[in-house]
């Protein structure tokens, strides 16, 4: 399944929207993030790819069950700092399976977790990498960061970036999401994820993409608000880790 073109997936739809911006955020460092994969849809229609992936094996990647799609034939691009240039270390194969998490509510995010299984596995180099699941319970105020090529402005008209770029947040306590009417917010499987109080600044990661706290993956963007304010909502990885070691088991390279 895969192919060219790119499609809009994630958009703001208010009062709880699929995330899909990077705002306040800054240009990523060349290559690194090699763990970060861009999404291709063939659609036989333009448009840019709004959910992200993130590799965790050599043919496996995962991203938000929200992304689930029959739009076309997907591929992923690996290995891109510049997704609108060739860049040496870019890597394009396509998606043969999509592995959606058995209980996914589409209508309350939860378990907003899905896999996605490569072709052929990837190649490991300086430009492409897995990054680890993290099992364990990231603390209240760990710094994090996000990373994507979604907007970098909350106006309507605002393009995608071809750059990948990273913004850090703090994971809040659960009362901060709790007490948000708009977001379905459910602890044990989710995280509450924003900037500092002080720091108020609008912000939707990219769908799909991870939080990663101390090198390791914590969450995946799943929604927020539509106007792009924090906090913002993130599947809580380590709650669904067995799930995904099962998976990978079923699925041998």
């Amino acid at each position: 399944m895969l192919l060219l073109l790119l499609f809009l997936v994630a958009v703001l739809l208010p009062p709880r929207a699929r995330a899909g911006e990077i705002i306040w955020g800054w240009e990523a460092g060349r290559h690194y993030r090699p763990y970060m994969a861009y999404v291709k849809i063939e659609t036989g229609g333009d448009g840019e790819g709004g959910c992200r992936r993130l590799l965790i094996r050599e043919d496996m990647m995962v991203t938000a069950g929200h992304c689930n799609c029959n739009l076309g034939n997907i591929t992923v691009l690996l290995g891109a700092d510049n997704v609108k240039i060739d860049e040496l270390g870019k890597q394009e194969i396509w998606v043969c399976r999509q592995i959606l998490h058995p209980e996914f509510n589409d209508k309350t995010d939860e378990n907003d977790l899905m896999l996605l299984q490569l072709r052929h596995k990837a190649k490991m180099t300086q430009a492409v990498g897995t990054i680890p699941l993290s099992q364990e319970m990231v603390k209240k105020g760990a710094v994090c960061s996000v990373a994507g090529w979604g907007q970098t402005s909350i106006k309507t008209n605002a393009q995608p970036s071809p750059t990948l770029q990273e913004v850090e947040l703090t994971v809040m306590g659960k009362r901060m999401c709790l007490s948000r009417p708009y977001l379905h917010y459910v602890p044990s499987r989710m995280l509450c994820v924003g900037k500092p109080q002080e720091r108020k600044w609008p912000f939707l990661g990219d769908s799909g993409g991870p939080l990663v706290c101390d090198g390791k993956a914590q969450g995946i963007v799943s929604h927020g608000s539509g106007d792009g304010s924090t906090p913002s909502v993130f599947t809580r990885l380590s709650k669904y880790v067995c799930w995904i070691k099962k998976t990978l088991r079923k699925r041998k390279p």
